[in-house]
């Protein structure tokens, strides 16, 4: 029997079993060695604090990744499209905690497969 998937620190994939983790199962936090390097930086926390912080102003039910990345981009000064990826991983690591949920055209999704434009909502 393969043990449970797990959820990738950094970007918040998850990570299937495979057969050469056997031994080391228990240690494995990380999907890839780019994961293991990149870590979670102040910049994807406060991706994830963004998102929170939108879902929470005037009781908004639904926010696009895309906000909390020209939020962060504002306010540190990086260019909004190096944020958009690391808004997704933000958004993929709340899910695995369970405060949100990822949601693409009414739909909630996979996070680790959603392709295209996401939002997200607060978990029900």
């Amino acid at each position: 029997m393969t043990p449970p998937d797990k959820t990738c620190a950094s970007c918040g994939r998850r990570i299937q079993w495979r057969k050469k983790w056997e031994r080391d199962w228990e240690q494995v936090r990380y999907c890839s060695s780019a994961c293991r390097r990149r870590g979670v930086t102040p910049v994807d926390q406060a991706l994830e604090d963004a998102l929170l912080e939108l879902l929470g102003a005037a009781g908004a039910m639904l926010v696009d990744v895309g906000e909390a990345a020209g939020a962060v981009a504002a306010a540190t000064g990086t260019p909004r499209r190096e944020l958009d990826e690391p808004a997704r991983r933000a958004a993929r690591r709340l899910v695995d905690r369970g405060e949100v949920t990822v949601v693409q055209g009414g739909r909630v999704v996979d996070p680790s497969t959603a392709k295209g434009p996401i939002s997200v909502r607060r978990a029900r």
